[in-house]
Order: C-alpha cells, then sequence, then structure tokens
C-alpha cells in the first residue's frame, strides 16, 4: 500500500495508524491519498463534488479500483467527538475507516457498519 498524507490545516491532529488501517480495509496494492483538512476546504469539495452546502466531516473519492483519495475534516472530528462524548482521535479514527469502506465500495448500513466496529476493536479505537 502506498498512503500520501497530507495537512491543509494548522491543528493539532490526533496521531493514528493510517497506513495500518487502510491495510485492513483496502487491498494490497492500493495507493491512496489523504488530506487532513478544515470546514472550509471539506464545504468547497462537498458542493462541488455533491452539490451540499455544509462542511462534510469525511469525503472519500475513488479514483480507480486500486486508488483513491479521502479528505478527513479534523475541524468536524472535534465537534463530533463532543457531540458524542469520545475522544476526537476515535471520531477520526472512525471516519478514516468509513472513508476507506466506501472506497472499497460499501454503502451506509449493516454491513458497513459491523466492519467500521471489527476494524476499530482490532486497533482498540471502538
Amino acid at each position: 500500500m502506498i498512503i500520501d498524507i497530507r495537512h491543509t490545516v494548522r491543528s493539532r491532529t490526533p496521531r493514528l495508524p493510517y497506513e495500518a488501517l487502510a491495510n485492513k480495509a483496502l487491498p494490497k496494492r492500493y495507493q491512496l491519498s489523504v488530506v487532513v483538512c478544515g470546514d472550509s476546504l471539506a464545504r468547497k469539495l462537498n458542493n462541488q463534488h455533491r452539490h451540499k452546502t455544509y462542511a462534510a466531516n469525511v469525503l472519500s473519492f475513488p479514483l480507480s479500483s486500486s486508488e483513491g483519495e479521502i479528505f478527513l475534516n479534523v475541524a468536524a472530528a472535534k465537534r463530533e467527538a463532543h457531540r458524542f462524548s469520545t475522544s476526537q482521535q476515535r471520531r477520526l479514527a472512525l471516519l478514516f475507516v468509513h472513508g476507506l469502506l466506501h472506497l472499497k465500495g460499501l454503502q451506509h448500513g449493516r454491513t458497513m457498519d459491523e466492519l467500521e466496529r471489527k476494524i476499530l476493536r482490532a486497533f482498540r479505537l471502538a
């Protein structure tokens, strides 16, 4: 797996085992770009690609069967962590795994929820 992580925000971001999480969810020969962003970029991309006006917490863009991009909104993760009484690290991990599973082709539902929990438990992030 080749993973490239870029930060577009200066805020402190919780550490995550990005590559290990991605290896659990995606094929071995996958090229993944992760952009850690804030509300502004997340809102802009959500509007451009999904015609939604809010700042998404995570956006996944499959580019091919072996390549994709994930945009993680750390500002949204921080707000949601507070709302759901969890740590920012755990919320960000859930959003990242959620995005990975979308790249894999899964849609919202029981199968996706169960796989998210299984992967997060394996890293003690559930």
